[in-house]
């Protein structure tokens, strides 16, 4: 038949089925989020390690601060349809990439020789950008809304509080970014799950 195998012609593909292409993308970006939770889980290790007493200490409990326009997970999260919760991942992954900068711009100030955090930070920020963006593809694959672009004043607001605030505090709110980075990272791995061709139907 003289045809060539693997052709990256999206014309070619749409003219066949539009399904092994979405497949295949859900498929890269469950990937993309399961790898991003493990390192989810070492930023947060690490970022506890730099911290000092009493951070990392047993029984230590933090102040959950607020973080502006973003929240962890709702309780009633897995009960919404697939694309609502893959829309409200979006926006928790949109919202968290100048947050994750602001953390690591306070770092560089009170953990200056912690290169190795600072790196995860910075990879961070980027990598959550990189889901975001992989989430929405499959949202419009889906032929679901995407979230709205989001607007700088709360990360602006939280980039001032944090440079005024104290050490502790300071302290304290990065390791509320971090934890919300991981929660929501881990939530987009579950959600993709549901319809990756292994995950529940």
């Amino acid at each position: 038949m003289n045809r060539r195998e693997g052709s990256l012609d999206p014309q070619a593909d749409s003219s066949i089925s539009p399904l092994p292409h979405l497949e295949a993308k859900i498929q890269q970006t469950h990937s993309l989020a399961r790898l991003l939770t493990k390192y989810a889980e070492q930023l947060l290790q690490e970022y506890v390690q730099h911290q000092g007493d009493p951070f990392g200490l047993p029984g230590f409990s933090p102040p959950r601060l607020p973080v502006a326009d973003l929240s962890a997970p709702g309780p009633g999260h897995e009960g919404l349809p697939v694309p609502e919760r893959l829309r409200l991942d979006a926006a928790a992954l949109a919202a968290l990439p100048p947050l994750l900068d602001v953390v690591r711009r306070r770092q560089a100030e009170l953990n200056p020789r912690a290169p190795r955090l600072l790196q995860r930070l910075e990879d961070a920020t980027r990598q959550a950008r990189a889901l975001g963006a992989a989430v929405e593809a499959v949202l419009a694959a889906l032929g679901a809304e995407t979230p709205e672009p989001r607007t700088e004043p709360a990360t602006a607001a939280i980039a001032a509080a944090t440079a005024t605030a104290g050490v502790f505090a300071a302290k304290v709110l990065g390791l509320r970014v971090c934890g919300l980075y991981r929660e929501w990272v881990s939530r987009t791995e579950a959600d993709l799950g549901q319809l990756a061709p292994e995950g529940p139907a």
